[in-house]
């Protein structure tokens, strides 16, 4: 089993206690997201002055921007009671309906990934939602009979880092949507001084930027981060945190200085210096830098996309320019051997999906082109 990565990886009791320690408790505190907090505070006062619960919500975005923060906050500022739970846990209609019979009125659901719900017991949530009304079937065949039970007015939080997969029917029942979007570096040191100033760091303006710059654009990698650097500053015996100083904890925890963490770096290293820049399968790339096909795809993936540093094309995963510059090759002419638009023109599927056969064999005799970039 790989180990636990300082940017994507796990947290222990301890570390997710501190970061709900530092997670905001109103809209005033909650920073950036300018959009959906105007919004939200909108339809949050509207609810207030009719003497109403809020419309239900639902939000979407990558994980760590702040989706069950806001959820807590919506509690909060409706002066209400928070339940939590989440779609994986919830897949049976009597789970749900156990959940739902015992909301007192005008209390928040929070359903984390809510687009991993069973059918069942998203079906039963189309008319909770609606009429706050849900039936429940006593008995079996011929001889089973719906009892409706009313339901208090509620109003459910749904976050999903999927929105696509949530069927249309569900989608369109929340009153408001809102969608967040990754943070900018300006943004990120301005919640890394809140955080500083709760966990009475002293941290310069250049030590914020530092640490800002490696947080993938995520708030949570950012508090996280900040919190490995004030390990290593009180081992090392440094009151102030600089650029220096947070340059060195991060080099430390193999953070580099776009954000890239080990396996960022091993997926791109293996794409260049073992398959010659791509085109290769993803199933192929997984096992050359010893991980599983999934890991690969959710957690490496979609930053190196969207850092320019990786492309998805029907042939395979293709490592671009910046990628072969970050990490210090000299980018060939030609570097995939071809035309470049020839890889949208074939027929052949990524080998996304394991087992198909043959997918990797022509990837694999790739020529190696990483000889001439050295």
């Amino acid at each position: 089993m790989a180990e636990p990565s300082i940017v994507t990886g796990g947290e222990e009791p301890e570390e997710r206690a501190i970061e709900a320690a530092l997670r905001p408790k109103n809209l005033h505190d909650f920073v950036g997201q300018h959009r959906v907090r105007k919004q939200l505070s909108l339809v949050l006062e509207a609810s207030r002055m009719r003497g109403r619960s809020a419309d239900h919500v639902l939000l979407s975005g990558p994980p760590g921007l702040g989706k069950t923060t806001l959820s807590m906050i919506i509690a909060a500022e409706m002066n209400v009671p928070l339940r939590i739970s989440s779609g994986p846990a919830i897949q049976h209609a009597g789970d749900l309906a156990a959940i739902l019979s015992s909301l007192s009125e005008g209390e928040v659901l929070f359903l984390d990934e809510i687009h991993r719900m069973s059918r069942p017991a998203e079906e039963m949530l189309y008319m909770a939602m609606e009429d706050f009304r849900v039936d429940i079937v006593v008995g079996k065949g011929a001889g089973a009979t719906a009892i409706p039970l009313e339901l208090p007015p509620f109003t459910l939080v749904g976050a999903t880092t999927r929105a696509g997969l949530l069927p249309g029917p569900l989608r369109d029942r929340f009153g408001f949507t809102g969608h967040l979007e990754f943070y900018s570096v300006e943004e990120l040191e301005l919640v890394l001084r809140r955080s500083a100033g709760l966990l009475d760091l002293k941290v310069n303006s250049a030590g914020f930027s530092e640490i800002a710059g490696r947080s993938r654009g995520t708030p949570r990698i950012a508090n996280r981060l900040l919190r490995r650097v004030r390990d290593w500053a009180l081992v090392h015996g440094i009151e102030q945190i600089d650029a220096r100083a947070a340059s060195a904890a991060l080099d430390m925890y193999e953070v580099d200085k776009r954000g890239l963490d080990r396996l960022d770096r091993a997926v791109l290293e293996a794409l260049i210096t073992k398959f010659g820049g791509g085109p290769v399968g993803l199933s192929t790339l997984a096992i050359a830098v010893g991980e599983e096909t999934e890991t690969v795809e959710t957690v490496a993936e979609p930053y190196l996309v969207r850092e320019g540093l990786l492309g998805r094309t029907p042939r395979g995963r293709i490592a671009l320019a910046p990628a072969w510059t970050h990490l210090g090759f000299a980018v060939p002419a030609g570097v995939f051997g071809q035309d470049p638009l020839e890889l949208f023109q074939t027929d052949e599927p990524d080998d996304g999906a394991q087992g198909e056969p043959g997918a990797d064999i022509a990837e694999e005799t790739a020529p190696e082109r990483i000889r001439n970039s050295r």
